[in-house]
């Protein structure tokens, strides 16, 4: 499962180290190709919202094949395109049918005993971080020797494989809500209504990933100009950096199911806002920029697993809903932090960027604190 998860969600993020390529390409402004970093995130959150609460009534595993070959299907197509328009859309679908990671997760969580919940979320949590971290590396690589074309090409050839292996590894895995279609949806704004953990553990990773869009799709422009003028495969390989510490996610999982979630979420917003204060300083700076993505990810990792953690024991019998609210919110935080720091970058530069990420910060210790008056 965790390798599943790694390997479908880095279709969200072969892009990012490619966009110099696909501008190049294409003939539009750096700025421009890079939209494409956000629309597949914005595809991410609407396909989740649309398509993981059916978890809760669907045969799991086969909602999982089907959507893959649809992801299988969005990739081939993108390699192909010759129309900037359309690769617009392509992305934007791509997100949409890369949800599988979301479907994993609650059906882990449905076979795993309570004791080892935690556990088991962080195991595949990390298998998560870990593709997300090193899609870039292998993108940016890719995209040297064989064009931006050739990594969605050796993707589609890996989402092929991964159809085969879902089929033969997963179990089945039946649903336990038995209304309607309708009542199914319009059950998850009962539960953001009455659930005031999920709201908080929404809203604070929302802040997260809104972060983690910031810098990770800015970096990317910073590295590429001057001082640094890296090329796509040198700037894809910084995500080995955030990687290493994607390991941890287990040991996270662990500690935050045995009651410690809170404590851990607040030094994960203190790191990821000590990474903004690092980057502010390392505008010329390749140290201070690894410095900065160990704090960073490291800061989103405690966050999220915690949080995730946290909302899996809330309802049981609602977790794939749960995780749709949970999810769908904090990848709209991605594609808001990505547009957002593209906008800071075009405006005010690096410094704009990191400010504003170091303002995203603050305002999820906020909601932390406010949380914590109420408990």
């Amino acid at each position: 499962m965790a390798s599943i998860t790694g390997l479908i969600v880095a279709n969200l993020y072969y892009c990012q180290p490619l966009v110099p390529l696909i501008a190049e390409e294409f003939g539009v402004a750096e700025s421009s190709a890079g939209a494409l970093t956000y629309l597949t995130q914005a595809g991410y959150a609407i396909g989740m919202f649309c398509m993981i609460p059916l978890g809760d009534m669907l045969e799991r595993k086969k909602q999982i094949i089907v959507t893959t070959i649809l992801a299988t299907i969005s990739l081939g197509a993108i390699a192909v395109t010759k129309n900037f328009v359309l690769l617009q859309i392509l992305s934007f679908l791509l997100g949409a049918t890369s949800i599988v990671p979301q479907l994993v997760l609650p059906m882990a969580a449905s076979l795993s005993s309570e004791e080892q919940r935690g556990k088991v979320i962080g195991t595949i949590v990390s298998g998560l971080l870990i593709g997300i971290l090193f899609s870039r590396t292998l993108s940016g690589f890719v995209g040297v020797w064989l064009g931006w074309r050739g990594m969605f090409w050796i993707a589609t050839g890996i989402s092929v494989l991964l159809v085969i292996m879902i089929s033969i590894r997963l179990p089945n895995n039946k649903s336990t809500f038995s209304g309607s279609v309708l009542k199914l949806y319009t059950s998850m704004f009962t539960l953001i209504k009455e659930q005031v953990v999920l709201r908080e553990a929404t809203l604070i990773t929302s802040l997260a990933f809104a972060q983690f869009g910031t810098f990770w799709t800015t970096m990317v422009l910073l590295l590429h100009n001057k001082p640094f003028e890296y090329d796509t495969a040198l700037i894809g390989s910084f995500g080995l950096i955030g990687a290493c510490g994607a390991f941890a996610a287990p040991l996270v999982g662990k500690i935050g199911g045995a009651g410690g979630a809170r404590k851990i979420i607040f030094y994960g917003i203190i790191l990821t806002l000590l990474s903004f204060v690092v980057f502010y300083f390392s505008a010329t700076s390749v140290v201070g920029i690894i410095i900065g993505i160990v704090l960073i990810d490291l800061g989103l990792q405690l966050i999220h697993v915690s949080n995730q953690t946290r909302i899996y024991s809330l309802l049981p019998e609602a977790r794939n809903r749960l995780n749709t609210v949970y999810m769908s919110f904090s990848f709209l935080g991605t594609a808001f932090g990505s547009a957002f720091g593209l906008y800071l970058w075009k405006f005010f530069g690096w410094s704009g960027v990191t400010i504003g990420g170091a303002i995203l910060a603050l305002l999820s210790l906020v909601v932390f604190a406010l949380g914590r008056t109420k408990e």
